[in-house]
């Protein structure tokens, strides 16, 4: 793992300076580092990690979405795009945790035109998320909110990967495998999160030698969480 430094706000993932992506409505402080993971085998088609913030405990009142792109074992791009909560009320805690204010998202669209950006990237992906059940209740909540259908996904939980692949970790919190992995990042910011979930992904692959992050589930004992129009079944892991 190699991390260097890039400027605020932006992300270059990818050796081609073609992909680099600037990040839209960030805060100051976003998108210091990127990894470089090298070139695995393997072909992650349509495999994207996400991670979402929250203004408040209410799950529908997402403020933050990070996505991180996988492609040939690698992460080839980044985006992360501020969110304007139907309800603009952010708790203290919350504002503790990831640094996102009201004023950082007033001008910001709200979750269904932030979402509908990347429509066609996530139909039909297989998505990645650390603590999959917080970040898809998010999704789910904010969709509700909204009155919208959900997507036609699959979807992995690297949390319950970590804990089957690395049972011997002391923590699978996403900053201790970060450090494990060698990978510095800031914590709570939405799109360095799915970064680290994705090289995470990356890493525990290689450990159990599927030749693509989606076919971990298979060698693990998985069942991929899904995502229909008309239903949600969790991600789950058997017992054993």
């Amino acid at each position: 793992m190699v991390i260097e430094p890039v400027m605020a706000r932006s992300f270059d993932m990818s050796v081609e300076k073609s992909t680099m992506r600037r990040v839209k409505f960030a805060r100051p402080g976003a998108g210091r580092y990127f990894c470089s993971l090298g070139n695995d085998s393997g072909a992650d088609l349509k495999t994207i990690a996400i991670d979402f913030e929250t203004a408040n405990e209410q799950r529908g009142s997402a403020c933050s979405v990070g996505l991180a792109w996988i492609e040939e074992g690698r992460v080839t791009r980044v985006e992360e795009r501020l969110i304007r909560p139907r309800d603009m009320r952010f708790s203290g805690m919350n504002i503790a945790i990831h640094g996102i204010r009201p004023e950082h998202v007033e001008d910001a669209p709200e979750f269904p035109e932030v979402m509908d950006e990347f429509h066609e990237d996530i139909s039909g992906a297989t998505m990645i998320a650390h603590n999959a059940a917080f970040d898809f209740s998010v999704w789910r909540a904010s969709l509700d909110l909204y009155r919208q259908s959900y997507p036609e996904l699959t979807y992995l939980c690297s949390l319950k990967m970590a804990q089957r692949i690395w049972p011997h970790f002391l923590s699978h919190r996403l900053n201790l495998i970060a450090e494990h992995l060698g990978l510095r990042f800031v914590h709570h910011n939405a799109a360095e999160d799915a970064v680290v979930c994705a090289a995470a992904a990356i890493e525990m692959a290689k450990a159990v030698k599927a030749n693509a992050v989606h076919a971990i589930p298979a060698l693990i004992g998985m069942r991929p969480g899904r995502l229909t129009a008309q239903a949600y079944e969790p991600c789950t892991c058997r017992k054993g």
